[in-house]
């Protein structure tokens, strides 16, 4: 068996349905309150300071359910404390003071 054959796509059995990721309507979707706007700014600008501090010059993302994740306060959020982690990770530790 080689890899070319691994990779091939195979007529799907009888009775079996074929997976497709979840399409969202944007259209469809709840327009966001005045809150949920306010905590999405909110994100945003952790966002951009955490973006700031790496030095990125370009961000690609994105979602497996469909949803825009830039109009998800949580995941704008976890993906700024991503981004600060990695900082943290490749930043040197500070010398302490000479003994």
């Amino acid at each position: 068996m080689g890899l070319r054959s691994f990779f091939k796509r195979r007529p799907a059995a009888a009775g079996e349905t074929a997976v497709s990721p979840a399409v969202i309507d944007p259209a469809a979707q709840d327009p966001l309150t005045p809150a949920q706007l306010a905590e999405l700014q909110e994100a945003w600008e952790e966002f951009t300071q955490a973006v700031k501090g790496t030095g990125a010059t370009s961000f690609h993302a994105c979602s497996r359910d469909g949803k825009r994740w830039e109009e998800d306060p949580a995941t704008v959020r976890a993906l700024a404390a991503t981004l600060r982690d990695i900082r943290a990770e490749d930043t040197p530790p500070e010398s302490g003071p000479a003994r």
